[in-house]
């Protein structure tokens, strides 16, 4: 088999419902589309959803690299040497995991349908579903406890609740939510690294009551003892998110020992192929595994949940990043259930992507 043809085209994705996070507001964000051709009639898909702020890139120097690395290395190639292809892209463009991320996923769909089978399937099949989180963003106390509802009310288990810009209000928020929504409902909180050491302590303190299941990076990237300290010193886990962006950061947390979990986003890492490292690393580590998003394409989506559906020890989904975008050109690539995501049980990723 061999790779004849290759695609790539970006599009603007617009946000049903704008957010705001501890560093950003956003209402829309543009994905990349890729699409394999080869000789055999089978094609593979996947998508790229490039932030600067995390992956340090660009729509442009995702398409730069198309053009200048991944279609001169692809053509011709067998797209069945997965491993070969990875380490040839990581070996050319190491800082452009977002990148990297969509040939990976196309070369795991190619290998699905080949096979007959979907894609977690050929990863472990450990389950057939996953519970996920659903967002919600800085918003004031009474508009984050209305969304609270209306999700848990959609069928929604588990919510992430995003601060770390005002302690206070983010206290507040969080025990106004859990007071509304029960005990049932399992929360989690996410700084994205706008908290202090000791801003951090005091909040975990002060929602005691609200049980929170996690928080998610709560001080800044590049201070990871920060984060190791803070993780011996609370009561609830604490995950390294932006601290982590490939194997190497993976390591570098095991060795020391400076988180409780760690958030796995294929964008972040580069694809499938890496993410099954890291994670190796986690489990060798005792902790358990989160798999994130960003704002992606439903096809994204679904190549982080056949990874999650694959491995026993990731424990938590974090899903979400398709439900509030217009016109997803993946929409259906993914099934929500009750706040539980599914497979489609297609071959390959499980969605057949076409570019009109």
């Amino acid at each position: 088999m061999k790779i004849t043809n290759l695609e790539i085209w970006p599009v603007k994705l617009k946000l049903s419902e704008p957010y705001t996070i501890a560093y950003e507001k956003v209402s829309s964000v543009i994905n990349l589309f890729f699409r394999i051709e080869t000789d055999k009639g089978i094609t593979g898909s996947g998508c790229s959803s490039p932030d600067y702020e995390v992956t340090g890139e660009t729509p442009e120097t995702v398409q730069e690299n198309f053009r200048e690395t991944i279609e001169p290395i692809l053509m011709g190639m067998n797209p069945l040497k997965i491993a070969a292809i990875n380490e040839k892209l990581i070996g050319r463009i190491p800082k452009h995991p977002a990148s990297i991320a969509m040939v990976d996923m196309a070369l795991y769909d190619i290998l699905g349908k080949l096979a007959g089978l979907p894609v977690y399937h050929l990863l472990g099949g450990y389950r057939d579903s996953i519970i996920t989180s659903v967002t919600i963003g800085i918003l004031d106390s009474k508009e984050t406890v209305r969304r609270a509802i209306d999700l848990t009310g959609q069928g929604f288990r588990a919510i992430k609740i995003k601060g770390g810009k005002n302690l206070e209000e983010d206290i507040e928020r969080v025990i106004k939510v859990r007071e509304a929504v029960g005990k049932s409902i399992e929360l989690r909180f996410d700084a994205n690294q706008g908290y202090t050491s000791e801003e951090t302590l005091k909040f975990v303190k002060a929602v005691q009551s609200a049980k929170l299941e996690l928080i998610e990076q709560p001080t800044p990237r590049k201070e990871i003892d920060l984060l190791g300290k803070l993780s011996s010193q609370v009561a609830i886990p604490v995950m390294a998110d932006e601290s982590l962006l490939g194997l190497r950061d993976a390591f570098r947390l095991a060795k020391r020992d400076l988180a409780d979990m760690i958030n796995i986003k294929l964008m972040k890492c580069g694809g499938i192929y890496q993410a099954l490292h890291i994670n190796s690393v986690a489990k060798a580590a005792g902790f358990e595994v989160m798999v994130g998003c960003m704002d992606e394409s439903a096809l994204g989506i679904a190549a982080g949940l056949h990874f999650a559906l694959a491995r026993p020890n990731v424990a938590y989904a974090d899903l979400d990043g398709h439900l509030d975008l217009i016109e997803d050109p993946a929409c259906g690539a993914v099934i929500l259930k009750k706040g539980k995501l599914h497979p489609t049980g297609k071959p390959g990723l499980g969605f057949e992507l076409f570019h009109f």
